[in-house]
């Protein structure tokens, strides 16, 4: 008998020891995509072309899409439970996820949206809220929260979304990372979930400025052009008094680096509260002013109202039969906006056209084809999980204040990280004017390395300047730079190896990291610069001459690139990569 006791004592013991495994490994699987994602897949794209012909320009690169895009055999979602058990499989794939695909990306999930894609916290009660990887404490934002956090945890290079007020640009600020958000009608909507169609457009997350601009050229379709400068930087003075923690501080990190690639001359301020009532005039009789009689009220705050009540008329019109007919169990805040909506009369949405049309209007007017507006892209740190101040008043007229502009004028916007406030991540936004997209991708992908060594420098701008010693301030910016480079964010490598040769000019590991990222870019005749001025200071660098080689291998210089090689064999003679890459050139050109 004390045997068999003992026998069951011992199986009983291995149950429960398996049941605490099995848990263990659940909740790393949880873990490991943050809650990011609905359903994991893989679209694959098509075999590339045959030389001399160019390869597919986003080849290598995986992204996911938010749950509002259809995908061929799968019923899109719209982070709702009732949605998708009353709607049948997409019959196609949505013009923006194909576009990808086709364009050499591999689509391998669909991500999170907050419920019907109608908020800007992030919050979901039925698949969970993603965990913001910047500051886990806090909402990731939405609506496209998923999307915004698999970027953020590197889970893939890119991600879709949809921006109406802030679905890409609000997620993006809390996540640390970039969101563009195009301009109304310059990409296909086909295969997207509606929630307001005259605000709704295609928008995009990634961490590398690069990569954001690559898919932007697929989606746009753009031609070639010559990439253009802008000739104005307006800072809107007034909507960074909307912030909650210090202006001066994120208006220097823009003056700055605008000073320092484009000159001070071309930096301007504009007090847009006085603008838009000059220039838009039917804000004095819009929905509005006409529901709260308030006509001191600020012309950007009424055009916050005036974008939500679009959103909720147009959401109605697009999805009411749904919403009564199945009756779905809605998240209180949506249910109210959605059930309460007083009766539309058409003068009402005849003005908001107005409204629109006037803005779009007096946004052309103020920055032209090579202006850029910056203000907030947020006004508020990302708040706490559960807090008070999700559903506050005021904090949702300061987010909607500035994320109207861009949604009400149908304008491109850039959301763009430039560091931490009290542990939370704090970003600017770059406007262009309705159909500039092309000019902010590339004024974006020329600012950003800027952006991060001003905002780099101003953040260290309140420590003690003899905290540290030069070589030491060096080898912290290297590893920076070590840690963007493992994470693709070439730009931001460049930066921080730049600012290591700075502090420590005569460190050739610093040229050699630069030359990779360089080379990462295509910028190969500064790649050759690094790895000759690495190589001066350091006769041994192996991987310097190996840099220095690939660098004249791709400029053409293929006698030089096989002395490069060869004198690495002479330093590490068991070098696959040199022997393969000298020999693979005697073969070709010798």
């Amino acid at each position: 008998m004390a045997s068999q006791s003992a026998n069951l004592w011992v199986l009983l013991g291995l149950g429960i020891a398996g049941i605490v495994l099995m848990t263990r490994k659940l909740k790393r699987a949880v873990r490991e995509d943050l809650g990011a994602f609905v359903r994991k897949l893989q679209l694959l794209p098509p075999p590339q072309p045959a030389p001399p012909k160019a390869p597919h320009p986003l080849t290598g690169l995986s992204f996911a899409a938010s749950d509002v895009f259809d995908i061929e055999g799968y019923v899109t979602g719209f982070g709702h439970p009732d949605w998708e058990k009353t709607h049948e499989a997409a019959a196609r794939t949505s013009t923006v996820v194909s576009t990808l695909v086709e364009g050499g990306a591999t689509c391998v999930g669909i991500t999170v949206v907050d419920e019907l894609a109608f908020s800007i916290n992030g919050q979901n009660k039925h698949y969970g809220t993603p965990t913001n990887p910047a500051v886990t404490a806090r909402v990731p934002g939405g609506s496209c929260s998923g999307a915004a956090v698999s970027v953020a945890a590197n889970l893939v290079d890119f991600s879709l979304g949809i921006d109406t007020i802030g679905g890409v640009r609000v997620p993006a600020a809390y996540c640390d990372i970039i969101g563009f958000r195009s301009s109304h009608g310059t990409i296909s909507n086909m295969g997207v979930l509606p929630v307001s169609t005259s605000l709704d457009t295609v928008g995009w997350f990634a961490k590398d400025p690069s990569i954001l601009r690559r898919v932007g050229h697929v989606l746009l379709q753009v031609p070639f052009a010559v990439q253009r400068n802008p000739r104005q930087m307006i800072i809107a003075d007034d909507c960074f008094q909307l912030l909650k923690i210090s202006v001066d501080r994120v208006v220097q990190v823009v003056v700055k680096a605008t000073e320092k690639l484009y000159g001070r001359q071309i930096l301007k301020h504009e007090n847009l509260e006085s603008y838009f009532n000059s220039k838009v005039p039917s804000l004095k009789a819009s929905p509005a002013k006409k529901t709260n009689g308030d006509l001191k009220r600020s012309s950007i705050r009424d055009l916050a109202d005036v974008a939500m009540f679009v959103q909720r008329h147009e959401f109605i019109t697009n999805h009411e039969e749904w919403i009564h007919s199945a009756n779905p169990v809605l998240d209180a805040v949506i249910s109210k906006q959605l059930h309460n909506m007083p009766q539309t009369a058409e003068v009402d949405i005849e003005n908001c056209r107005l409204i629109r049309n006037e803005m779009r209007s007096a946004i052309n007017s103020l920055l032209k084809d090579d202006g850029i507006l910056v203000i907030p892209t947020v006004a508020d740190p990302p708040p706490k999980l559960g807090g008070k101040e999700l559903q506050s008043e005021d904090y949702q007229s300061r987010a909607f204040s500035l994320l109207s502009i861009a949604s009400v004028s149908g304008c491109c916007q850039v959301s763009v990280p430039v560091g931490f406030h009290d542990k939370c991540p704090v970003s600017v936004s770059l406007i262009a004017r309705n159909g500039g997209d092309r000019f902010l991708l590339d004024t974006v992908n020329a600012m950003y390395a800027t952006l991060q060594e001003q905002a780099d420098i101003a953040s260290k701008s309140k420590l003690t300047k003899n905290a540290v010693t030069r070589e030491d301030s060096a080898e912290i910016a290297k590893e920076k730079g070590n840690q963007a480079f493992k994470e693709k964010q070439w730009q931001k490598a460049i930066s921080f190896y730049t600012e290591a040769i700075k502090l420590s000019g005569n460190n050739a590991t610093y040229y050699s990291n630069r030359a990779a990222a360089y080379l990462e870019l295509g910028s190969f005749l500064q790649a050759e610069a690094d790895s000759t001025k690495a190589i001066s200071l350091d006769k041994k660098n192996i991987k310097a001459y190996l840099r220095r080689g690939t660098a004249r291998e791709m400029l053409g210089y293929y006698k030089e690139a096989i002395e490069d090689f060869d004198h690495a064999l002479v330093l590490e003679p068991t070098n696959k990569r040199a022997s393969l890459s000298a020999e693979r050139l005697r073969k070709l050109f010798l």
